[in-house]
């Protein structure tokens, strides 16, 4: 059983988008709420995680859809935490062109779409954005090429943005989570001796939990972090130093 991160974050407004499915995003939503925020999150699905339903506000969004999400962000006079979570990928399907677009379009031009549409509310609160790149940012994925170089650019992204909303007063990191249980993930789980290999590489010899990366978003947002923007935090049990 993981130990919660103590943060205090009352009086803070946060929005996670992409935190519908129950994994990487509703655990971030959580953790939130769990240290005194006012989360509100987001999903492509009609409802979130029924243990959410009556926990956040859920807006259904198209991170594809702008007149949708500054419609969405207009809502927001001010805005403590933005976390873009939401991504998709399709293991072994990413060779199509049209798909490879896709991909790119909801992980990579999403996040912008998101964070430009929320500038000025992170800049009235002195905010923070936090988004969620990968390991694969860093390493090959062969039968995943569109996410890699969809979440190298959000690695890329954060750079960009934090240089330019530092005069702002915002800060904007970004979290690399390795492998992790999740439901997008499923699918590679279901190959035992994959999942053999990843524990055997993993210096912590385990594949993360959603958990894992909450506590690292929770540290990025807070005061503890105050002097740090522009970097891609990896979280992967040391999977990318061996």
């Amino acid at each position: 059983m993981l130990a919660p991160p103590v943060f205090d974050f009352a009086e803070h407004r946060v929005v996670v988008i992409g935190a519908s499915r129950g994994g990487i995003g509703a655990s971030i939503a959580r953790a939130f709420a769990d240290s005194g925020a006012e989360v509100t999150i987001t999903g492509v699905e009609a409802s979130p995680a029924p243990e959410d339903i009556d926990r956040f506000a859920y807006h259904q969004l198209d991170v594809t859809d702008n007149g949708r999400i500054e419609d969405f962000a207009a809502g927001f006079d001010r805005l403590d935490v933005l976390v873009n979570c939401a991504a998709i990928t399709q293991r072994g399907a990413e060779m199509e062109p049209d798909f490879f677009a896709t991909v790119l379009d909801i992980n990579l031009t999403g996040s912008f779409r998101t964070a430009r549409a929320f500038h000025g509310a992170l800049a009235a609160a002195r905010g923070s954005l936090i988004n969620v790149a990968s390991m694969y940012a860093h390493f090959g994925s062969p039968r995943n090429p569109a996410y890699g170089a969809s979440k190298a650019g959000v690695a890329q992204l954060t750079k960009s943005l934090a240089i330019a909303w530092a005069p702002d007063g915002i800060r904007v990191n970004a979290i690399a989570p390795g492998f992790i249980v999740t439901e997008q993930s499923a699918r590679a789980r279901s190959d035992p001796a994959f999942v053999a290999g990843i524990e055997a590489r993993t210096p912590l010899a385990r594949w993360g939990q959603p958990q894992d990366i909450a506590g690292a978003a929770l540290f990025l947002a807070s005061g503890a972090a105050e002097f740090i923007t522009g970097i891609s935090l990896p979280v992967d049990g040391g999977y990318s130093v061996v």
